[in-house]
């Protein structure tokens, strides 16, 4: 009874208000996806600006992103935040999600400064273009692309990535609070690289510039050297 009370107040009081004035009602606002993913950029696609825990997507395979907001959604990547972004959403239109940013190709941040010695960015680029045979670790650009610009439909970019954030996704991968579809190529990576490597792979990583027209290939050698589910 007091529920329905109070709302029968409150249509009283909306019903007693006076009309708004032209100037004052709020403005029709276009119903388009940019429209509608402003949350998402505000993090996501800031021009200039690379933030230190949130990449950014705008360019990024479509499949690749599509995969992401899946595994966010189905618990297979934990972040409250994007769970709850998500866990409403059909398959469709998450893939309009990612076709959207996928299209988007915003300018490159610039290189993240660093303080790490010349010793230690050498075995970031060893990792990254030739990778370790002793520890079975192949090198990135062996699926990530030859400008570890990310390959189609689903093979993300390295380059530009906060160096924080790759720091970070490679340890939920080793502490498995990160997963993707199996074979998870990735949590096998991250499982066989030391702390020392992972610092030395995202501060080299950091340092990149990023090419003005970097784009995801469209193609890259296959067999891949390391099984992986989610590359397609």
């Amino acid at each position: 009874m007091l529920t329905h009370f109070i709302r029968s107040l409150c249509l009283l009081a909306c019903l007693a208000a006076p009309p708004l004035h032209a100037a004052e009602r709020p403005a029709v606002l276009p119903d388009t996806m940019a429209q509608r993913l402003l949350a998402c950029a505000s993090c996501h696609a800031k021009k200039d600006v690379n933030d230190q825990y949130y990449p950014r997507i705008s360019g990024k395979p479509a499949g690749y992103l599509y995969n992401q907001l899946v595994n966010f959604r189905d618990g297979r990547r934990q972040f409250p935040i994007m769970t709850y972004m998500v866990d409403h959403m059909s398959d469709d239109y998450l893939l309009a999600i990612a076709r959207h940013f996928a299209a988007e190709h915003l300018p490159a941040p610039p290189p993240q400064p660093t303080g790490v010695s010349a010793a230690i960015l050498e075995r970031g680029r060893v990792l990254a273009l030739q990778g370790d045979p002793a520890l079975r670790v192949p090198a990135c650009v062996a699926c990530h692309g030859q400008q570890l610009t990310g390959v189609n439909p689903a093979i993300p970019g390295l380059l530009g990535l906060p160096r924080d954030y790759v720091n970070a996704q490679l340890g939920a991968w080793r502490n498995k609070t990160r997963r993707a579809h199996a074979p998870d190529c990735m949590a096998d990576i991250a499982a066989r690289l030391s702390l020392a490597d992972v610092a030395a792979v995202s501060n080299w990583l950091g340092v990149q510039p990023v090419p003005a027209s970097a784009r995801p290939a469209e193609s890259i050698a296959r067999p891949l050297p390391i099984a992986c589910g989610s590359a397609s």
